[in-house]
């Protein structure tokens, strides 16, 4: 979409404002470029009335930091104004690089840390933003999204903690279970899924490569992930099979039933790409076992695609997995985290999503409609008919 064929004729909510944190920094200091650049080339008829105010800024990042004492507490400080503004707090949760002091020891922040740094910068701009908009690629115990017996709801608490403390929209990317929204019903709550970027990425990934039904297959490694690779299929016009996991019972390894066999639901896969697509890479086991199990069955070509690359157990299986011809290509977004050993992989295309967010964090601060950044098929139509190769021959 080009920036030009937006309308957004209408009044701002407020001056707009960027507070990224530590541990998105990057993310949103590419967002403020896109950001600047649009808001100096638009042109607008009432741009100079008190309604446009600081409507064209040289950046619109407010400066804020979270110093800690040396027992590991913490306090947040905005240091600029953010009266009236519309303001957006962006955080990324699964940022392990950085790190804190506590009694002389140095501290990799959790989850948890970058969760209560959030709290603290809202709660330094309460009373004082017009609107506060938190984006939160990675959602904040997103996996501990339902109950089963005596446990913690955390995500539910989460989302509730933030409305409570004056949160009014709140957007992620590929939530694992988007129903946990049914948590707070009267505000709003966005999952947003990165298709349109990773259909780029394919190509980017392997240049000339041709999408068509008799070529490819759209794969979900698990039946929690169906919805997300029906839709793929569904916007590419292929078709999808999906592995379910087979699961002993009758025992518990690290708080889960282990699982014994993947069990694969789909037609024939021999001779096409697989594209595998799943919300996370956590330690990886689950998708190369998949893609193990798919080249058993003579599949072609391996795309594995992630949202969330975590990679928590390291990336030795996956170079191993590579060596030995299991996948071709690993496609993850800059939402989280990425390590420079990840970034220097042959076999890895990231996926930049700053861009993106740009354009719905431009089109929220007008407060217009997001529902065609959020349903991306004209786009992806539009790239797949400039874009897609021709049938080639194996």
């Amino acid at each position: 979409m080009q920036t030009e064929t937006r309308n957004l004729e209408s009044i701002p909510v407020g001056a707009l404002a960027l507070i990224p944190l530590e541990s998105c920094k990057t993310l949103g200091e590419k967002i403020d470029r896109y950001l600047v650049e649009w808001r100096h080339e638009r042109e607008h008829e009432h741009k100079s009335t008190v309604a446009f105010r600081d409507y064209e800024k040289d950046s619109y990042i407010v400066k804020a930091k979270i110093p800690r004492f040396g027992s590991g507490e913490a306090k947040g400080i905005i240091t600029d104004s953010v009266r009236g503004d519309d303001l957006f707090i962006l955080v990324d949760v699964c940022n392990y690089s950085i790190t804190y002091s506590l009694s002389g020891h140095t501290n990799r922040m959790s989850p948890d840390d970058h969760f209560q740094d959030l709290k603290r910068i809202i709660a330094a701009s309460e009373g004082k933003a017009k609107r506060i908009n938190v984006i939160m690629p990675f959602l904040y115990e997103g996996r501990q999204h339902k109950r089963n017996g005596r446990e913690s709801l955390d995500c539910a608490l989460a989302l509730q903690e933030l409305t409570n403390m004056g949160v009014d929209n709140i957007l992620t990317f590929d939530a694992h279970d988007p129903r946990v929204q049914n948590a707070i019903p009267l505000h709003g709550f966005e999952t947003i899924q990165p298709v349109y970027q990773f259909i780029k990425g394919l190509f980017k990934a392997a240049p000339g490569l041709h999408i068509d039904k008799d070529s490819m297959m759209i794969i979900s490694p698990d039946e929690g992930g169906m919805s997300r690779a029906v839709y793929m299929a569904n916007v590419l016009g292929l078709d999808m099979g999906m592995f379910y996991k087979r699961r002993d019972y009758s025992k518990i390894v690290d708080g889960r039933n282990p699982i014994v066999a993947h069990e694969f639901l789909g037609s024939n896969v021999e001779g096409k790409d697989m594209v595998i697509i799943d919300d996370m890479i956590s330690s990886g086991d689950s998708m190369l076992e998949v893609a193990s199990a798919l080249k058993k069955r003579k599949a072609r070509r391996i795309f594995l695609c992630s949202t969330f690359g975590l990679f928590t157990n390291g990336m030795e299986k996956f170079d191993k997995a590579y060596d030995e011809g299991i996948f071709d290509y690993l496609l993850t977004t800059n939402l989280v985290y990425q390590t420079p050993e990840l970034l220097s992989k042959p076999y890895y295309t990231g996926c930049d999503l700053s861009k993106y967010l740009a354009y719905i964090i431009d089109t929220l601060n007008h407060d217009e409609s997001i529902s065609e950044l959020l349903s991306p098929v004209d786009r992806i139509n539009r790239f797949l008919e400039k874009n897609n190769g021709p049938v080639t021959a194996d």
